[in-house]
């Protein structure tokens, strides 16, 4: 039970973290190119939509950084024999994610606090360094959990790993694909939900001509985004079916090796009779998407000791998940990007802006499925092949208590973000704005 407790804290705060980390990573893009975009052009709109950002970011940050040290906590004490034996393996890209951090911080008060203080251009360079040092944070972490998915840089012995190389170590063979694909889940999870939200007011208020211009920024990061993840997507499963073989059968709900080995849409895997009932198959499409040749063998989940199976119905759903809302929000670029080339413009009809809000959060769906694949599908190890997550658990008792502590207060952070999020976005409804303006703000 105290396991259980133990995964369900970790997952609980990697799953409430995920979204500010992402938030932390974007928005400062974006805040900087509101930026250019005002002083390209002397729009006041982009301008104050450079500070809103600027604002939404602070904030974001801020309890990112909070529930971040709280998982640095957890590391150490919920899974002690993991960094006591692998943290001189993988230290180095934590504490490279600690400088980046630390950069990001430093950049981040210069930005906010010496618009009117410092040179223009110092100020347009603070806010592109926190762009940079967010998105350099997320990619150390990242090659940590590529670490742990296909461990590297070490040999193994009973004393524990000899022969460290932690350069080895961080640039392991899945570090290319899985990089690229978790800062790319970032941009375009708050990229979506930013034209959401903006799609939302337009809806309401067709005129509004600063949340016009807001989704102008928001819709070219959303659409290239939401089109290249696919690419990246399957250049990850087609490694993971050579390197992760268990991992890539559970992906598919497939049990049976099988050459020519079709694609499963949908259905959910019985791992009892071994079936993935009510699943759709596409025949042969597996075998080419994995391997790129019609006849490829497929390892099934029988080649694998059950001991070493993931939980195969929460992987499959779950990537299943990931796979269908991705290809919602690709299409829905698509179709945008189409006409925003027929139209020389962003198109902004109303069946379009509804589309636009109801995929809004899918972005956040769609990450959040992800990293449960990426970690439920390397269950039962905490370094694949290396260290069971059994082994890893720290031995004292009552897990319970900080577990259900933490989720109270997550559960009140998230409560706080949301209010002043949506008070930052109210202050820019027109009229609103217009009420303020008339009583001095």
């Amino acid at each position: 039970m105290d396991l259980l407790y133990a995964r369900a804290q970790m997952g609980l705060s990697l799953a409430f973290h995920i979204i500010f980390a992402a938030a932390g990573i974007a928005l400062p893009l974006l805040m900087v190119i509101s930026d250019l975009k005002a002083r390209r052009t002397g729009d006041a709109d982009y301008a104050a939509l450079s500070r809103k950002l600027a604002k939404g970011t602070a904030i974001l940050f801020a309890v990112g950084a909070v529930s971040g040290t709280v998982l640095s906590f957890e590391l150490g004490l919920l899974w002690p024999e993991f960094m006591g034996t692998y943290g001189q393996v993988i230290g180095l890209p934590f504490a490279l994610e600690g400088t980046a951090f630390f950069t990001e911080a430093v950049f981040l008060g210069i930005y906010l606090y010496g618009r009117d203080r410092i040179s223009p251009g110092l100020h347009l360079f603070s806010g592109i360094m926190v762009a940079l040092s967010g998105a350099a944070s997320a990619f150390f972490v990242t090659l940590v959990n590529a670490f742990m998915n296909h461990p590297t840089g070490f040999t193994p012995s009973p004393d524990g790993p000899v022969d460290i190389d932690p350069i080895a170590a961080m640039f392991g063979p899945s570090w290319p694909h899985q990089t690229v694909h978790t800062l790319l889940a970032c941009y375009q999870a708050s990229a979506f939900a930013m034209a959401g939200i903006h799609a939302w007011v337009l809806l309401r208020h067709p005129g509004s001509t600063f949340h016009r211009k807001a989704l102008s920024v928001a819709l070219p990061l959303a659409c290239v985004t939401a089109l290249l993840q696919p690419v990246v997507g399957d250049l990850s499963a087609k490694h993971v079916a050579t390197a992760q073989p268990v991992k890539f059968a559970a992906l598919e709900g497939l049990f049976e090796t099988r050459k020519g080995a079709g694609l499963s849409l949908g259905g959910i895997p019985d791992v009892e009779t071994a079936t993935t009932p009510y699943a759709i198959e596409i025949p042969k499409a597996l075998s080419v998407l994995a391997f790129g040749d019609p006849n490829a063998e497929v390892k099934g989940l029988e080649e694998f000791p059950r001991a070493d199976w993931p939980p195969v119905a929460k992987v499959h759903l779950s990537f299943q998940l990931m796979v269908g809302t991705g290809s919602v929000m690709a299409v829905l670029s698509a179709i945008t990007l189409f006409l925003r080339f027929r139209r020389k413009a962003w198109p902004d009809g109303r069946r379009l802006l509804w589309g636009w809000l109801l995929c809004g959060p899918l972005g956040v769906v769609a990450m959040e499925a992800g990293w449960l694949v990426t970690e439920w599908g390397r269950q039962p190890w905490i370094i694949r092949g290396v260290m069971r997550t059994a082994d890893a658990v720290t031995p004292v008792p009552h897990l319970a208590a900080p577990f259900w502590t933490f989720t109270l207060v997550y559960a009140f952070l998230g409560a706080m973000v949301v209010f002043l999020l949506v008070r930052q976005v109210s202050g820019t409804l027109p009229g609103r704005a217009a009420s303020e303006a008339s009583h001095g703000g």
